[in-house]
């Protein structure tokens, strides 16, 4: 076997492509749409890259299983939550008139002991009220992240994360919306 009869053989078949295309892209589409809450863009090109990874995975298309669609949806879902980190690991561009426009930072002492209230109270808090803080504010996770994480229902996080910020409220007097 030559290596260019090795390497046509590494890729699948145009056609099933295509007729995996013509059977699951619709289905495909519409999940990968709700992953990008609507943005029809990026759901197309994570179908694309999809079909392209199947075009690239022949073994895939070679197994035993009686539908291709949850090997689809699988790697639809995956390229769809590296696109996600990717674009939260980035920071955002902005121009000129916004740096121009911004306010100037705050005082770097009064920060420092805000920083520094906010952290004991946070360490005053019960373990499972400041695990979930942690989570939802410190690490910028969603509900649903968060209770992936910790391991608990997404409506115990919920109210886990409301009684933690009621008992810093009544930590941290002179720190909530009343303080202004």
């Amino acid at each position: 076997m030559t290596s260019s009869t090795s390497s046509i053989e590494q890729h699948t078949d145009e056609r099933a492509i295509a007729d995996l295309q013509r059977e699951h892209g619709k289905a495909l589409f519409g999940f990968l749409l709700g992953l990008t809450y609507g943005d029809r863009q990026r759901a197309e090109d994570l179908l694309q890259e999809t079909l392209v990874r199947a075009w690239q995975h022949p073994e895939a298309l070679a197994s035993d299983h009686d539908s291709m669609r949850p090997w689809l949806f699988t790697v639809g879902r995956r390229l769809a939550i590296d696109a996600r980190r990717a674009r939260r690991a980035r920071p955002h561009e902005v121009g000129d008139g916004v740096l121009e426009q911004s306010a100037l930072p705050d005082d770097h002492e009064e920060r420092s002991v805000t920083a520094l209230d906010v952290r004991r109270a946070v360490k005053a808090l019960r373990g499972e009220h400041r695990e979930v803080l942690t989570q939802v504010y410190f690490r910028g996770r969603s509900v649903a992240e968060a209770s992936e994480a910790l391991g608990i229902p997404a409506g115990t996080v919920k109210s886990r994360t409301y009684y933690a910020l009621r008992a810093l409220r009544k930590v941290l007097p002179g720190y909530g919306r009343d303080a202004a």
